[in-house]
């Protein structure tokens, strides 16, 4: 993890997992969990909690908070952006820009703004490596 990584509240970080420069990792909205080997690029925020409501009613409706969770061998592209309460599954792939604002399940590629998936773990080709 980079110097410049802000990390805030409860953050849980796997084994083996790269977190580039300039990251946020939000963990105040009940927590925020980034499984083994993953790529968390450069410029990625991942929050657990967002303040549309509060600032829309302002003030009369609370923070709303969320728990993230972030799966084992995921890569997230430079500057993606995962919103509170969002899942996503274990070796998935997370596009450059990408808002995710919906769980992604297990093995799906996805990007955009909003992300849409585009193919499953069952449509990559095999790794090259022979462990596995």
């Amino acid at each position: 993890m980079y110097d410049n990584v802000l990390v805030l509240s409860d953050v849980v970080v796997g084994r083996n997992t790269w977190i580039g420069p300039g990251c946020l990792l939000d963990g105040s909205g009940g927590g925020l969990e980034i499984g083994d080997w993953c790529s968390i690029s450069a410029g990625v925020q991942i929050y657990t909690h967002n303040t549309v409501n509060r600032s829309i009613s302002l003030g009369a409706k609370p923070v709303d908070y969320a728990p993230t969770k972030i799966g084992h061998g995921v890569y997230i592209g430079p500057n993606a952006v995962i919103q509170m309460g969002v899942t996503v599954g274990d070796r998935a792939v997370i596009g450059a820009n990408s808002l995710v604002n919906r769980d992604i399940p297990p093995g799906a590629k996805a990007f955009g703004s909003p992300a849409r998936l585009f193919g499953t773990e069952a449509s990559r080709p095999k790794s090259a490596r022979p462990d596995e």
